[in-house]
């Protein structure tokens, strides 16, 4: 059984710039994205790329989960992010617009071949039309890729619809991505909110994502992390309930089971034992 990693805030940074490099090291976010797409410039897509190497081997990033963004496929950076990001060894590798399982083992394929040690995994940003209705295809194509990153903002442009409050437009798509990471088993990011001014939104919509199965959200603003944290970790009152779910169940000497006076069953308990887990990784990230 994998140990579970939490993921609750993931958070992009520019990795063109050197000063938000550094101040990552001391933000209380689940991971970091050092990105060498949306967030760098042409002019400075090589230096960013070193940049980006050097803070992911450099270890000072202490329990965050460090990946690398690397630029799409069929771009003219693409061959040269791989390699370099191979080399360095992040926990991750992001590739964005990844739109079919072909692409995932092509993918895998050029990690190995640069290789990546086995712990860098792929995560693939699922953010075209294409993307969500071969989600499943993509999310079971290797056991090299661990996660799906949605890419609301990229979604929402190719569905020519609009960002609302409660993203109805975009909630079939989100369903279809979360039913196909939670049939692979793997692990599934929800998109970023816009507007860092919003705060009322933004927890509003990490309640919806939590609600809906995600693991965590993508982040743009270090003043997101906060929220994120905390709507995605277990409520007090939901460890206790697991707790007190699993005791039952333990000490249970008739095939009828309650606690609280609600019927448990095994899958009561499975979930009761997922929330605990999750609890404790997020007790030893902070310890």
């Amino acid at each position: 059984m994998s140990v579970y990693t939490p993921l609750r805030s993931v958070l992009y940074m520019p990795s063109s710039n050197q000063r938000a490099l550094e101040k990552a090291k001391s933000i209380a976010c689940d991971g970091l994205i050092l990105d060498l797409e949306d967030a760098v410039a042409p002019n400075a897509k090589e230096s960013a790329r070193e940049a980006a190497c050097a803070a992911a081997a450099s270890g000072e990033y202490g329990r965050r989960t460090v990946t690398i963004r690397v630029n799409g496929i069929g771009t003219q950076w693409h061959d040269a992010d791989i390699a370099a990001a191979s080399a360095a060894g992040p926990a991750a590798i992001v590739v964005p617009k990844v739109d079919s399982a072909d692409q995932v083992h092509q993918l895998v394929a050029a990690m190995e071949a640069a290789g990546a040690p086995e712990h860098t995994k792929l995560w693939a940003m699922i953010e075209t039309p294409i993307a969500i209705l071969d989600a499943l295809s993509i999310a079971r194509a290797s056991q090299r890729l661990t996660c799906l990153v949605i890419g609301t903002n990229d979604l929402v442009k190719e569905l020519y619809a609009e960002h609302v409050s409660g993203r109805a437009p975009i909630l079939p798509s989100l369903h279809t991505a979360l039913l196909a990471a939670r049939a692979a088993g793997i692990a599934i990011i929800d998109g970023v909110y816009n507007d860092v001014k919003d705060a009322e939104g933004f927890l509003a919509e990490c309640d919806q994502g939590r609600q809906m199965g995600f693991d965590g959200k993508t982040l743009i603003h270090p003043g997101q992390v906060e929220g994120a944290n905390a709507a995605f970790a277990p409520s007090d009152q939901a460890v206790e309930d697991a707790r007190g779910i699993l005791e039952a169940w333990g000490n249970r000497t008739t095939g009828v089971v309650t606690y609280n006076g609600r019927m448990v069953e095994n899958l009561h308990v499975e979930s009761a034992q997922r929330t605990l887990s999750i609890h404790e990784a997020i007790t030893a990230l902070q310890g």
